[in-house]
């Protein structure tokens, strides 16, 4: 038996060398590795669960915007002051319009009021305006009525003659004078007379950020 031979290993494991055996355990990489990798896995896992719960209770950017345009763009249940107003107009027909001419022009309050005639309006006393207007309405006329006119009449009427100005008296009775000035020559066209009316009765809705 050799020197380098360790004690009660016979002759199987003779050692004829001069060297003793290295007795070591199997090295663990591949323990080590797989470890590793799981360890990473378990952490990326935790993040992504992490940022799921930020968005679901802090809400995500694009879910704020979509909410938020949602909000911007949903139309109004109470509807508007323009549009209540404009549907209290009172028709063409309950108006009672004097026609008075302030200018030189002979002719001019009947022409303009069998024109208003042929629109539907009641047409009331036609000639030339008093002294107090005659010659002096530099502009295309003047609308004149109660107080209460201004928040209907006026507006029916003007409808028909754009440009004229407003101005109340002191009368108790429903009916409008109509004073032409220097500056009229007709009556706005029929049609563009119906599209103010119906602006006026269904205004347009105001515009939508979406």
């Amino acid at each position: 038996m050799s020197m380098l031979t360790p004690p009660g290993m016979g002759g199987k494991y003779r050692i004829t060398g001069d060297k003793y055996p290295r007795m070591r355990r199997p090295r663990r990489r591949g323990r080590l590795l797989l470890a590793a990798v799981a360890a990473v896995v378990a952490l990326g896992l935790i993040g992504w669960g992490t940022i799921q719960l930020i968005d679901v209770f802090g809400g995500s950017d694009d879910t704020k915007k979509d909410t938020a345009a949602k909000h911007a763009c949903a139309p109004s249940a109470a509807p508007s002051t323009a549009t209540a107003a404009g549907a209290g107009l009172p028709r063409p027909a309950q108006i009672t319009v004097n026609v008075y001419n302030a200018t030189p022009r002979g002719g001019l309050a009947k022409e303009t009021a069998d024109e208003l005639k042929k629109r539907g309006f009641a047409i009331g006393k036609v000639g030339n305006a008093p002294a107090e207007y005659d010659k002096k309405v530099s502009g295309n006329g003047i609308l004149l009525g109660a107080p209460g006119a201004a928040r209907g009449s006026f507006s029916v009427l003007g409808a028909q003659l754009k440009g004229a100005s407003q101005k109340t008296d002191a009368r108790t009775t429903a009916d409008v004078d109509l004073i032409l000035g220097s500056a009229f020559q007709a009556l706005d066209s029929a049609q563009q007379a119906t599209a103010a009316l119906a602006s006026l009765a269904k205004p347009a809705a105001p515009p939508q950020k979406c």
